[in-house]
Order: C-alpha cells, then sequence, then structure tokens
C-alpha cells in the first residue's frame, strides 16, 4: 500500500517531516523538522539538532508524503504502538 493522504495513519512515520499546527500547550506549535521516533503517546521530532517529544493526542500534526502532499492529522488517530497502529482495520477497505 503506498503513503497517500488517506493512509497516513498506517503507515510508518519515521523520516517523515513534519511540523505541530496545532497542540493544547502552545509551545508545542510551531515545532518541525523529522520525525525520528515514536512511542504509543508521543512521536520524537529532530530539530537543530535536538528531538522534541510531542504528544500525540495533544497535537494536530502536518506530514510531508514522499508525493510532496501535505497530510494533516489529529494526533488522536495515531495514539497507539505504532506496530499496532499499522496493522488496525478502520482506515483499510481490505481488512
Amino acid at each position: 500500500m503506498s503513503l497517500t493522504a488517506e493512509t497516513v495513519a498506517r503507515h510508518e512515520l519515521v523520516g517523515l517531516s513534519v511540523a505541530v499546527v496545532a497542540a493544547s500547550n502552545p509551545d508545542l506549535v510551531g515545532i518541525d523538522g523529522e520525525a525520528v521516533m515514536e512511542t504509543t503517546q508521543t512521536v520524537g521530532i529532530e530539530q537543530n539538532d535536538r528531538v522534541l517529544q510531542v504528544p500525540k493526542a495533544d497535537a494536530t500534526f502536518v506530514w510531508t508524503v514522499p508525493s510532496g502532499e501535505r497530510v494533516r492529522t489529529e494526533g488522536e488517530r495515531l495514539v497507539g504502538r505504532p506496530a499496532r497502529r499499522t496493522e488496525q482495520r478502520s482506515d483499510s477497505p481490505w481488512r
């Protein structure tokens, strides 16, 4: 399955460019860089040689997929173990 706007929540996010465009903590808005790690509750974003942990549930992200398209995703859709999230049925008509 290719990485598209519709399937971004079902793919590996590490390595994609990402920006935080909204968050319950205003200090997180504006963080951008490359996603370098992901846990159940957070996304690690590398910015200026530092890795900043952003809580998924409290933020809205914009990802840049390989085609160059920018995809806005509510962080609540991403909460969960990355391996489990990529296997969930909710986004795929084939499962």
